[in-house]
Formats: C-alpha cells, sequence, structure tokens
C-alpha cells in the first residue's frame, strides 16, 4: 500500500513540476530602455550612477546601448570600436576642456519599437567643459535628447519617438549580453526601471495560478490520504 502510494504522490508531481516550470516562464518579462556603460580596463562596465551625475575624465570612454533586458545583469553591451584614441583622433585638446569617447548603440530591429527602426550605431567625441557631467557631453553630440520626469533617458538622436523604459513581454535583445545593456540607465535609469519591475511584482498578476494552486491542492490530498491509510493499516 506504502509503495502504491508513492508512486500516485511521484505521479502528482510530474505535471505539478511542469506547472512551476510553466509559471517562472511566464512571469518573465523584459524592459525597452537605454543603458549607460562605462569603459574599464578595455572591458565594458555597467554604470553606477546615471549620466546626469556622473563626471567623466579627459580620456574616458562611455557607451549607451539601446535594448530589451530583464535587468542590469543580462544587459546588452554596446558594440563597436570603443578606443578613445581612434574616436577623439580628429578632435584636438584645449586648455580648460575634455574630451570624452561616446559610443552610441542604438540595439536591433528585434528590441526596437513596433513601427521603428533602429539608426546605425557611431562614435562620436564630445569636447566639453572640465567639469561637465556624462548628459551634458551626451546634449553636445546627440540631439535631441528625452527624459522622462524621473531623470530617465527615453531617447537619444530622437530614437526612439515614444515610450520610456516601458515592459514588454520576455526578452527579445539581440547581440552580445553579459550580465541590460544600458544603464541609461546606469543609476538613474536602471533605478527607475527598478522601481517599476517592483511595482509590478506587487500587482496581482504576479500571483500564483490556478493551474498551481491546484497542482498543490493534489499533492497535499494525496499526502493526507497516504498518512490515513498508513494509520488505519497501524
Amino acid at each position: 500500500m506504502i509503495r502504491r502510494l508513492t508512486v500516485l504522490l511521484l505521479t502528482a508531481l510530474v505535471p505539478l513540476s511542469a506547472v512551476l516550470a510553466g509559471a517562472g516562464q511566464a512571469q518573465a518579462v523584459g524592459y525597452r530602455y537605454w543603458s549607460f556603460w562605462e569603459r574599464d580596463g578595455g572591458q565594458w562596465t555597467y554604470a553606477t550612477e546615471g549620466p546626469s551625475t556622473a563626471r567623466p575624465a579627459d580620456g574616458d570612454v562611455q557607451g549607451f546601448r539601446f535594448s530589451v533586458s530583464e535587468d542590469s545583469g543580462d544587459a546588452a553591451k554596446p558594440r563597436g570600436a570603443a578606443d578613445f584614441d581612434t574616436i577623439c583622433a580628429g578632435t584636438p585638446a584645449q586648455d580648460g576642456r575634455k574630451r570624452v569617447a561616446l559610443v552610441l548603440d542604438f540595439g536591433t530591429a528585434a528590441d526596437a519599437p513596433s513601427g521603428e527602426t533602429p539608426p546605425e550605431g557611431r562614435t562620436v567625441c564630445a569636447r566639453v567643459a572640465g567639469n561637465a557631467t556624462t548628459a551634458q557631453a551626451l546634449a553636445a553630440v546627440a540631439k535631441p535628447l528625452r527624459y522622462d520626469t524621473n531623470a530617465l533617458l527615453c531617447a537619444i538622436e530622437g530614437y526612439p519617438k515614444s515610450g520610456c523604459g516601458e515592459q514588454v513581454s520576455g526578452t527579445a535583445s539581440g547581440g552580445e549580453t553579459s550580465g541590460k545593456d544600458s544603464s541609461a540607465t546606469g543609476g538613474d535609469a536602471s533605478e527607475s526601471s527598478d522601481a517599476a519591475r517592483s511595482a509590478d511584482s506587487s500587482d496581482g498578476d504576479g500571483g500564483p495560478s490556478l493551474g498551481l494552486v491546484a497542482g498543490i491542492a493534489v499533492v497535499v490530498f494525496l499526502g493526507a490520504a497516504a498518512l490515513w491509510q498508513v494509520r488505519r493499516r497501524g
């Protein structure tokens, strides 16, 4: 009898595990936004603050990437050349000013909002005041920029035309990934998207599905039946 009930419990757990896996997949979401990156030792690292507060030094290389990702851990990095001497070769140094090399990656067609086509990525050298922020350097060479009320960078050179850190179903990001590509979200933007994720996970849609609840109920019922049978035989 005990062996038979064990088999029944295992049989019930198989479809339950499928329900649990399906529930996890159904809850996977991504966010479409510009991320902000810094070049460090020949590698891209996700910025720890937003472009409105970051103050690069002369000779720094920074990047922006538009993509869909779940968080900074799976963001896509900027693509293309990222060498300061190459990017700023035609921009001579000036006293009292600094040069910042910027890599602008508008992402892939898969990450683009409906009806829009991403422009070709490019690099540009911004020569700005010595105390300028990254946002000021970007504004000097890549207008028009668009921000939301939370200082989240929404558009570079007018791309995309609308939207800002909106949620999309699944992660569509193509190209190189690392551990959300943009932090233009770097500090400012990633904080806004993290807040959006927190709010999103607290609503009713984030609760357990009916199938999940039913599966758990089946296992509990069979477990109770097994215990009752054991006690009865005893």
